[in-house]
């Protein structure tokens, strides 16, 4: 199994450079950070500060892109219904070449209705929209000359530069636990990332062999699985890995920077010992 980290970087926080030093320097594969440009407040009272708090995930990733040197550096998760895809698709694109192709993308679709809708998406529609843009930016990344119809992206020839380093282009893991997340990875996903704190009870293990058996199928191959937002907890990594999941990502908490050393060395020791 792997080991990374995700967490929330946040005003609050030890600033972007200084986790990406501490995440790497203890040996993690990877540092995905969350996203929320907003947080509406009459629907969500007693959310945590972080999530109204979260530097924007672009800017954070470059920063510990430019202060390590092997870390890959993964969005986690993108919110995409909230997101124009061309302007993001070109920003992805040109972190993967500054940061010489370290980067990975995990995609949601939200579930807070007014922060999705202020947005300009309607809540029922944002997996629609989630697909769509999801597979414009992938046009974007691998065609000269890109087109895409759909019912809510229309473009026609457009030509955007830098390609992704990455080919075809930076990994793009589905977020979700719903009925449709096995469908959403095979149809246009690189892999699943889920964000579970119970994976028997939330049958990880049993998607993750459909996933597999499926992808198997259409010709795929294997479909790597990468777990998000874990606690640093042994028994909760360890029933992760008889589901079959490939790397876990411990969840760092959002705090002063001795706080995060200290999570981050607890969790580095625990990989150690699952090594």
């Amino acid at each position: 199994m792997i080991f990374g980290i995700s967490t929330f970087v946040t005003d609050e926080t030890p600033a972007p450079a200084e986790i990406g030093r501490l995440v790497e320097e203890r040996g993690f594969d990877s540092l995905f950070v969350a996203e929320h440009p907003h947080m509406p407040r009459d629907s969500v009272r007693d959310v945590e500060r972080k999530y109204y708090r979260s530097l924007d995930p672009f800017v954070t990733l470059t920063a510990a892109a430019a202060a390590t040197t092997t870390l890959r550096l993964g969005f986690g998760i993108m919110l995409l219904p909230q997101r124009d895809p061309i302007t993001t698709a070109k920003a992805i694109a040109s972190l993967d070449v500054v940061s010489g192709g370290r980067v990975e993308v995990g995609l949601g679709a939200g579930w807070n209705t007014p922060e999705v809708e202020n947005h300009g998406t309607p809540f029922g529609q944002r997996f629609g929209v989630m697909r769509e843009r999801a597979e414009a930016m992938k046009a974007i990344w691998t065609q000269d000359e890109a087109s895409y119809h759909g019912k809510h992206v229309n473009f026609d020839h457009i030509m955007s530069w830098p390609k992704p380093v990455q080919k075809p282009h930076p990994p793009l893991w589905i977020g979700g636990l719903g009925e449709k997340v096995v469908d959403r990875v095979l149809r246009y996903g690189d892999g699943w990332f889920p964000n579970s704190r119970d994976p028997a009870g939330d049958r990880v293990g049993e998607r993750v062999a459909e996933l597999r058996r499926r992808g198997e199928e259409a010709g795929r191959g294997r479909i790597p699985v990468t777990a998000f937002g874990v606690a640093i907890d042994e028994a909760i990594v360890e029933q992760f890995d008889s589901a079959g999941v490939d790397r876990v990502l411990f969840m760092l908490p959002s705090a002063e920077r001795a706080e995060v050393e200290r999570a981050a060395d607890a969790a580095a020791a625990l990989a150690a010992r699952l090594r």
